[in-house]
């Protein structure tokens, strides 16, 4: 599998969004939007049901780690979530997937991550950055360190246990650590 980045220019962030909806439309925009919001594999996030949302939080037990997130809402994700709600009321997944729709035979789903990641991947060519699943996560994380400086935070909402494992993941390079030494004269 190729290593995927995080976006580190705001508006770039925001192209990628308009590019997904007018590409692909509002549903994988609103992956985007609501994954880097919610800094969940994707796994996870796709398989958010409207029952987990209890008021402005999402409670949400991991595939992957076993762990429990608690997650509150900001108010974009809220908005993103309460109009997916309206326009599909009878939907249990927050993201399900619209193929088999009439069949009543069929269960719901929830949009598959293939789709997904070939929709990020077209994207990230169209814009020049190694565009994934987990890109949503990665900028979260990068964005959030960048604010902060504080590594041990952004571990916490990434819910890692090894901060060379967060500093890898969120893209901080050698090149950034030469950067800050020669940048900060004391």
């Amino acid at each position: 599998m190729a290593e995927v980045e995080a976006v580190k220019e705001p508006d770039k962030i925001k192209l990628i969004s308009y590019l997904l909806k007018r590409h692909f439309g509002q549903q994988l925009a609103d992956i985007w939007d609501v994954g880097l919001n919610l800094a969940l594999r994707i796994s996870d996030l796709l398989s958010v049901r409207f029952t987990d949302i209890k008021g402005d939080r999402l409670l949400l037990h991991e595939q992957k780690t076993g762990k429990n997130a608690n997650i509150q809402l900001n108010a974009k994700t809220l908005s993103i979530i309460e109009r997916i709600r309206q326009q599909y009321p009878h939907h249990i997944y927050l993201f399900q997937s619209h193929r088999h729709q009439g069949a009543d035979s069929k269960p719901a789903q929830p949009i598959s991550r293939r789709y997904v990641t070939k929709a990020f991947a077209y994207i990230g060519e169209e814009v020049g950055v190694a565009l994934g699943t987990h890109s949503m996560r990665k900028t979260r994380g990068y964005h959030l360190y960048q604010i902060t400086n504080d590594l041990a935070r952004v571990m916490r909402m990434l819910r890692h246990s090894s901060e060379g494992v967060t500093l890898r993941y969120i893209g901080i390079t050698q090149e950034d650590i030469d950067k800050d030494f020669v940048e900060l004269e004391l």
